[in-house]
């Protein structure tokens, strides 16, 4: 690992554990109302409107909830993936239904017990968990690099139509820059309940 790699690594981690904090640090009722904006402003988008295959990660206490998404998208006639974690240290897609079993991973990550799987090229959209963004869409995540390895083919792909990644995450959680890696790869947009 570069000197200039390791660097990057030592500020993403210090930000990480940051808008962590910050994210955790948010009230209960404020957390939940900033989901309802959020969730409102991804339903009337023309991005969401327009996909038929949608991923979406199912949330986690401090997350943006997803649930109010995945809900609208059921009644729009949309299909939903849920990203399951696998062996290759990739994102498999599984298909979430009203039906679904759920199961939790090593992670504590909530997912669809079984389900058709579907490749992440053949997906119009993926709601994306994050920990930190900044305004250029560079994201932080947890830090496993699951989404930058699946997404790989993304990378340097300006005309690609799809998938189009769309962070969700609470206002708090911007920061001035994210310094990125080779390997990053970018969002689409980033949805808050502000501006």
């Amino acid at each position: 690992m570069t000197n200039e790699v390791a660097e990057v690594q030592r500020q993403k981690r210090e930000l990480r554990r940051d808008r962590l904090r910050a994210r955790r640090d948010l009230p209960s009722d404020q957390r939940d109302s900033a989901s309802g904006v959020i969730a409102e402003k991804v339903i009337h988008s023309a991005l969401f409107r327009r996909s038929r295959l949608v991923a979406c990660y199912l949330s986690l206490a401090e997350e943006v909830d997803t649930w109010r998404i995945i809900s609208r998208a059921w009644r729009m006639k949309k299909r939903i993936f849920a990203p399951v974690t696998a062996r290759s240290r990739m994102l498999v897609f599984r298909e979430l239904t009203p039906e679904s079993d759920l199961i939790v991973d090593d992670y504590g990550l909530t997912m669809p017990a079984s389900g058709e799987e579907i490749a992440a090229r053949k997906l119009d959209l993926v709601l994306t968990p994050l920990v930190a963004f900044d305004e250029n869409c560079q994201r932080i995540g947890m830090g496993g690099g699951y989404y930058d390895r699946t997404f790989s083919f993304l990378r340097g792909r300006r005309l690609l139509l799809k998938p189009k990644l769309l962070g969700l995450a609470f206002a708090c959680q911007e920061v001035p820059v994210v310094a990125a890696n080779p390997w990053d790869i970018r969002l689409f947009s980033v949805v808050t309940e502000s501006g």
